[in-house]
């Protein structure tokens, strides 16, 4: 792997990495279940697989695909109409992903579909910095899957070995590891270390700040 300031490629996870949508997803979870069952799980069962897309988070509650569909319909719909007002940029990181970008090309790799993450981006300011977004919809295999990650590098025609994932989920750890990249796990998102530790980030980064030192 590539030493310190030896990165030329940046990519980035999208929720809980570059924009602050926590509570917009959990209030779109509850929404969903709510509409769906009737009764709400805790928030730490939806959190557990944040990173990775819709449909597959529903399967640990249904084996309907039909039954799938309308949670993730009617997840996206709560979605789509809160989430101008719920969605920010984390303090910091449109000046160091700016900075970054400096350096050299950015992507973002999220279990999003590509649209709602051009969405996300476009409202923080942070569209214009990245050249290539993978969403869950570019790829057949999402996060922790190495596919999205290994999409982007092929998009930007970058050196695995010069290039780190930046991400707030352990499955965003799995994916940049099993595609041969450094990883860099930040710390402001909603998991806390002791979740992401067994997956052995190369980085560990406590605030948007600390992304100047990749």
């Amino acid at each position: 792997m590539s030493g310190n300031n030896g990165f030329t490629t940046f990519l980035f996870d999208l929720d809980g990495t570059l924009i602050d949508s926590v509570e917009l997803i959990l209030s779109s979870y509850r929404h969903t279940m709510r509409v769906h069952r009737g009764t709400m799980p805790t928030d730490d069962v939806w959190l557990a697989g944040l990173g990775t897309p819709l449909w597959v988070q529903f399967r640990h509650f249904t084996n309907d695909p039909a039954e799938i569909d309308a949670m993730v319909a009617t997840y996206r719909e709560h979605n789509h109409a809160h989430h101008d007002r719920m969605v920010r940029p984390y303090d910091g990181v449109a000046e160091a992903v700016a900075a970054l970008a400096r350096r050299g090309p950015l992507g973002v790799v999220t279990s999003k579909l590509h649209a709602s993450a051009e969405r996300g981006l476009r409202l923080c300011g942070l569209e214009r910095h990245f050249r290539v977004i993978v969403g869950a919809d570019d790829v057949e295999h999402p996060k922790p899957d190495p596919e999205p990650v290994e999409r982007a590098l092929a998009s930007l025609d970058a050196d695995p070995a010069r290039t780190v994932f930046v991400g707030d989920s352990p499955h965003d750890m799995a994916a940049g590891r099993a595609a041969g990249v450094a990883t860099a796990a930040v710390l402001w998102g909603p998991f806390p270390r002791e979740h992401l530790a067994p997956e052995q980030p190369t980085r560990w980064l406590a605030a948007p700040a600390d992304l100047l030192t990749l």
